[in-house]
């Protein structure tokens, strides 16, 4: 039954990242985030299709601005950008970690080494530099502790969902088996839904950036600046409709506490993770 079912999941995620990649060239959303969406279809197929098109795809022309600026796109927005980056680097690493036959501990580590690593310094500081004025540094301490918040919670879902899964699964800690590919967009997916609730935290405190409009004819300098002007109009505007203003950025006190949260979330995770790997 298990064969039947990844077949239909990759002949579905093949189709749907098809469509994606053609269908988002002409959705007004920025390219970093275009490039997520196509990512994030291919590591949850048909559910990743699903969240492009009730999240970004522009239903009427010239709407796109205030489609997504509801808070719950923004958030969607955010979180597929932490998912799309970070499974990059986890999904080099959980294949690495495989070929080396690494303990299941250094394994989850060079995941999430990887995975922040890229997610932190490729997808977040350097193609969204230009939400830091463009200066590269600037954008590394910007975006580090957001960054991390979200990483700690994507990994708090998607490893429980792994480990549980690779031991119950022949073949699935074979980089070569399609088992692994399936198991690993579960686990991703698992992810997506743990990093949703801190990436509304994120969106909500000006911590992170949501999703945005970038029209055709803008180019350049132009369109960065444009695109923050929007970014920036869309926070305001779902502020004001659940609040009355937007809210400012919290103290640094509360980010330490949702930081150190982060940290008791990610080690739950991987307690539970231990339990329910060591029950097989």
């Amino acid at each position: 039954m298990l064969e039947g079912v990844m077949l239909l999941w990759f002949t579905l995620t093949a189709a749907g990242v098809v469509f994606v990649a053609i269908d988002i060239r002409t959705t007004p959303e920025s390219p970093v985030l275009k490039w997520g969406f196509i990512l994030l279809c291919a590591y949850t197929g048909p559910i990743g299709v699903f969240l492009y098109v009730l999240g970004c795809r522009e239903p009427l022309s010239g709407l796109h601005e205030r489609y997504v600026a509801v808070r719950w796109r923004q958030v969607l927005g955010s979180t597929m950008h932490c998912v799309a980056g970070d499974g990059v680097g986890i999904l080099a690493g959980a294949v690495v970690g495989a070929f080396l036959a690494l303990p299941r501990s250094a394994d989850v580590a060079l995941e999430y080494a990887l995975g922040f690593g890229f997610g932190w310094s490729i997808f977040q500081a350097l193609f969204m530099r230009g939400m830091s004025g463009g200066s590269y540094r600037r954008a590394l301490a910007d975006t580090f502790v957001p960054e991390l918040l979200s990483m700690n919670l994507l990994m708090a879902g998607m490893v429980p969902m792994m480990v549980a899964a690779m031991a119950r699964i022949p073949q699935s800690h074979d980089p070569l088996a399609p088992e692994f590919w399936f198991v690993m967009s579960m686990a991703l997916l698992a992810g997506f839904l743990t990093a949703y609730p801190i990436n509304w935290w994120l969106v909500a405190n000006h911590l992170k950036h949501g999703m945005m409009t970038v029209r055709r004819r803008e180019k350049g300098a132009d369109a960065a600046a444009t695109a923050r002007q929007r970014h920036e109009a869309h926070a305001a505007d779902a502020a004001r409709e659940g609040h009355g203003q937007p809210a400012a950025k919290p103290p640094a006190a509360t980010i330490r506490r949702v930081t150190a949260l982060s940290f008791v979330a990610l080690a739950a995770g991987l307690a539970l993770a231990a339990f329910l790997g060591g029950t097989h």
